[in-house]
């Protein structure tokens, strides 16, 4: 067998598990469509307060801008004309595994990333049906794959400078000239023999690009790189285990919170040296206010998944950190899951808005988090203001503000050798990296989440390098209702839902939302969908060839009018069972998600096709 047969092979048995399980309880229906609105919305992070009243119309970064609202001030496509959108043209990426990335527009050209093999795509916008100007192409590492938790994704470029930047699956990230395609700097960050990959977009701030690595899953160690955007060489990393110099813990570290202050945390909260392999990836988002001059991101979840092999707080995993970009060094951390029981990993958006709470207006992030609650932290100070659940929920009773840490059930918590039961969120939590957008005219985050339960036992861990190091026998399922899917609009003032939809499969892809009032999203048998910003209101919907898991994106083209763009090709995590043509019989495949899923290859085939839209 040779190498990279033995590392697909691993890979591949740390996803087919037997384990049987039973149905959670059901519970009432919430109410859908509420015919409301937020009385007083919240105003974005000073950087993109300006896009609510004059857009430039491109989309340089994945998150649309810094404070990660993914909002476009963009209005000629409303909610009264949405419904006469039609295609404009189509682009084939080539590639069918799963499409998770946003593209980027530049001036009059877009870009796209593909899933491994990492392709980038220049399409010149001024052309009929967008020819293809070049292709950029990476050629990683053929045995990267087999070191792939859970699809061979990538989350999408970024452009600064007249490059644009993105991470290959084999743990490089590259600097491309965006008008010729000829690569600029190549680097590498991880080692995939150790179980390294990279998945996620990158973020450039402030002449950095910074990259996480993924990997939580082969007992890797976490970490977030920033890399000079000139030449590629490294500005400065920071581990998220281990003493504080690795992690970039100096004088100015101040957390909120008493449990996250000590010397060597990253260290004593673990057994032994299992910190050195105790994953607390970066594969998420990162956000930037200027202003504070922070950049904020989360980190992943601890290795094993199994608990028992690792007691303690298991410092910085499952959680997020405020640091300098100049320097990487850590201002303040905190923990969403402290101890990590579920897989919960921290990585999910962060959206940076000023709201005003208690009659004064604070600096606020917002994150929709595994775990299933909205919380609302000072991003000054990671002072946790407030934290509401948006999902069903078995595994706690709240979050303690006083603590910040969840209010457990001890039933619930999972052990060696036990099945437990009706664990909700499921692994894949309440929501996922699929990334939410916020509207300043409504005052309403779009959320894009699953409805998702499942039953685990712990088992044995053992730990060989570049391997699955995972020690748990997973099955997941539907949760109360029997839909897998929510979009929540949710309102950070009012701290509830405005209005939800449901939906047959998880809610895999980000939403976009836009001056106009619409908020597009995709769905995992391929409806592409356009809803009434304030009320829910099924707009419009087309059918794509395959199942969305992309980020859609809002611009304008050369004629000045207004485009909607998405990638349609199921896979990802939660499509694994498509895009990896996994048994359906085996019930623990791909981590114990392929029960959840096995009507979806009834649904949906796999694809890799660029839709555009616009007004006749």
């Amino acid at each position: 067998m040779t190498s990279l047969q033995y590392r697909c092979a691993a890979a591949t048995a740390a996803l087919f598990f037997p384990l049987g399980c039973s149905r959670p309880p059901q519970r009432p229906d919430t109410a859908t469509q509420a015919e409301r609105t937020s009385t007083l919305p919240a105003r974005v992070s000073p950087d993109t307060a300006a896009s609510s009243a004059a857009d430039d119309g491109q989309w340089t970064m994945p998150a649309r801008n810094f404070a990660s609202t993914r909002y476009s001030g963009l209005n000629q496509i409303t909610s009264q004309n949405v419904g006469q959108l039609t295609l404009a043209w189509t682009f084939s990426t080539g590639v069918t595994r799963g499409h998770e990335a946003a593209p980027l527009v530049v001036d009059k050209t877009m870009y796209v990333v593909t899933p491994f093999p990492n392709l980038l795509y220049a399409l010149d916008l001024t052309q009929p049906g967008a020819a293809l100007k070049w292709t950029y192409k990476p050629a990683p590492a053929l045995a990267s794959q087999g070191v792939a938790c859970c699809d061979l994704v990538n989350r999408g470029a970024a452009y600064f400078d007249g490059k644009i930047f993105y991470n290959t699956l084999d743990a490089h990230t590259v600097a491309v000239d965006a008008k010729t395609g000829k690569e600029v700097w190549k680097t590498k960050v991880g080692e995939i023999t150790r179980g390294e990959s990279v998945t996620m977009a990158p973020l450039v701030v402030k002449g950095k690009v910074l990259v996480g690595n993924s990997g939580g899953e082969f007992g890797v160690r976490g970490w977030l790189t920033a890399l000079d955007a000139k030449t590629g060489k490294l500005a400065w990393r920071a581990y998220h285990t281990g003493p504080d110099k690795d992690v970039l813990i100096g004088s100015r570290f101040k957390p909120f919170y008493p449990q996250d202050r000590g010397k060597d945390l990253g260290v004593s909260s673990w057994p032994g040296d299992a910190w050195k392999i105790g994953g607390g990836g970066t594969w998420g988002w990162i956000s930037y206010d200027p202003d504070l001059d922070l950049i904020y991101y989360g980190t992943s979840n601890p290795g094993p998944w199994n608990p028992d092999v690792r007691p303690g707080d298991n410092k910085w995993t499952a959680g997020m950190f405020a640091r300098d970009p100049d320097d990487g060094e850590a201002v303040w951390a905190y923990q969403w899951s402290p101890h990590d029981l579920y897989d919960h990993d921290g990585i999910n958006e962060l959206i940076l808005l000023d709201l005003p709470i208690k009659g004064q207006t604070r600096k606020v992030l917002i994150r929709p988090e595994r775990n299933g609650y909205v919380y609302v932290l000072d991003r000054v100070t990671g002072e946790v203001l407030s934290a509401d659940p948006y999902g069903y929920i078995t595994i706690s009773k709240g979050i303690d503000l006083k603590t910040g840490r969840p209010i457990e059930v001890p039933e619930k918590a999972t052990t060696t050798g036990k099945v437990v039961r009706e664990i909700c969120p499921a692994a894949p939590g309440t929501k996922d990296w699929q990334p939410s957008s916020f509207s300043p005219r409504t005052g309403l985050l779009y959320i894009p989440h699953q409805n998702l339960c499942e039953d685990v036992e712990g088992v044995e861990a053992n730990y060989i390098e570049g391997t699955p190091y995972v020690a748990a026998i997973v099955k997941m399922y539907a949760g109360p209702g029997g839909n897998r899917g929510v979009l929540t609009a949710w309102d950070p003032i009012a701290r509830k839902a405005a209005w939800e939809v449901k939906e047959k499969f998880p809610v895999w892809s980000g939403t976009v939302v836009t001056a106009g009032d619409v908020v597009f999203y995709g769905t995992m048998d391929g409806w592409f969908k356009a809803l009434d910003a304030r009320t829910g209101k099924e707009l419009w919907q087309f059918k794509t060839g395959s199942g969305i898991i992309g980020q859609p994106i809002v611009y304008r083209g050369p004629d000045d009018k207004e485009y909607v763009a998405v990638l349609s090709g199921v896979g990802g995590w939660a499509g694994a069972v498509v895009a990896g043509g996994l048994d359906i019989r085996d019930s623990s495949a791909a981590l114990g998600f392929v029960n959840a899923m096995k009507d979806l290859p009834q649904a949906t085939t796999k694809g890799g096709m660029l839709y555009v839209f616009a007004l006749p």
